[in-house]
């Protein structure tokens, strides 16, 4: 089976999470996609490429089907699903889709997304939904995701592998608050360091890619003396690599923007932090706010311009009661077993075999 990506890193936690499946049912597995092959998922065949402008990317979405040699092409991205389309059908391949997000409301996150960049790129994801319908096996992200008149659809919800999370630990003797993922304004990394830089004596580790478009702002906000040297940047990192950060953090922070596109989410980090014994401080969308709250393993901070001081009046509240936190950690290690992998991944394999028989 070949995975292929023009637009994904092969450190993904998605992509490693499948990978381990796949594997699990005894099928072998080549990756091409983007970034450092050390980081890629244990086991797979991994051949990398350097992540490249638009034109470049096009490119190599292009090319990446007819490099595949696997019996399976399973795209991550609308473009290399576009392009894996008719070399799956020339080649006699079986085509599966991989839907993360919906892509026409990302669109309208995006401010590059105007003009005559914004009508292509419509365009294509507008294309890509119909390869989705039409594939062998599109498998979602999240029920809500389109294209919901897939020929054949399969919901593989973003749950935490236990084989990449570390156990619940006790909490650092210094207060240490984390974030894993994407790195941007809508993701909420601004709101999170001023949230620390309010909250004197906590630290904050931020593991993931930094969005080109906010990577001088952020620099320079973490150049100021109210948070120089209490926010660390890790960068991008291989799930099990990143993870470790989880041992001994207070609380997991996921501090998502009100967007189209985050509305209706509920990230992968929330169910991640909670499998490994880490409280989660959220904003109120109302999908992952549920799941903080009926659990009361964290706190709901409003998604607006009061988020920072909402965060910053937690952290300061945990630091001078602890019991709160021993309470909110209790209730994250109650619904770990919940929030781990499981069944899920395993029917994924199972359905990714099935297709292999049919041939």
């Amino acid at each position: 089976m070949s995975i292929l990506t023009s637009g994904h890193d092969v450190a993904d936690a998605r992509l490693h999470r499948e990978v381990a499946a796949l594997h699990r049912r005894g099928l072998r597995v080549e990756v091409l996609g983007l970034g450092d092959g050390a980081g890629g998922p244990d086991g797979a065949t991994v051949r990398t490429w350097a992540r490249r402008g638009p034109a470049g990317r096009g490119l190599l979405a292009a090319v990446l089907p007819w490099r595949a040699r696997g019996r399976i092409l399973m795209t991550l991205d609308p473009d290399s699903a576009v392009t894996a389309w008719p070399a799956a059908r020339a080649r006699r391949r079986r085509l599966i889709v991989d839907v993360h997000e919906d892509y026409a409301a990302l669109l309208r996150d995006r401010a590059w997304a105007r003009g005559p960049t914004g009508r292509i790129a419509a365009a294509l994801v507008r294309g890509f939904e119909l390869v989705a319908r039409r594939a062998d096996l599109a498998v979602l992200a999240d029920d809500h995701l389109p294209p919901a008149a897939a020929r054949h659809r399969l919901v593989l919800r973003n749950l935490a592998d236990p084989a990449m999370l570390p156990e619940p630990s006790a909490p650092d003797p210094v207060p240490r608050a984390l974030y894993i993922g994407d790195v941007r304004a809508t993701r909420g990394v601004f709101a999170m360091v001023d949230a620390v830089a309010a909250a004197p004596g906590w630290i904050l580790d931020v593991v993931g890619p930094v969005a080109p478009r906010d990577a001088a702002a952020l620099t320079e906000r973490l150049a100021a003396a109210d948070v120089a040297g209490r926010v660390r940047l890790h960068g991008r990192q291989p799930p099990a690599r990143a993870w470790r950060l989880a041992r001994g953090a207070w609380v997991g922070l996921c501090l998502l923007a009100d967007t189209p596109a985050f509305r209706e989410a509920v990230p992968s980090k929330l169910g991640e932090y909670l499998a490994a014994g880490v409280p989660v401080i959220c904003t109120d969308l109302p999908r992952q706010a549920a799941v903080v709250l009926e659990h009361d393993a964290g706190a709901v901070v409003p998604a607006d311009e009061g988020c920072a001081a909402a965060t910053a009046e937690l952290l300061r509240g945990l630091q001078a009661d602890p019991a709160e936190l021993d309470r909110w950690r209790a209730a994250a290690r109650s619904v770990a077993d919940r929030e781990r992998a499981g069944s899920a991944y395993d029917a994924f394999a199972i359905a990714v075999a099935a297709l292999l028989d049919q041939r």
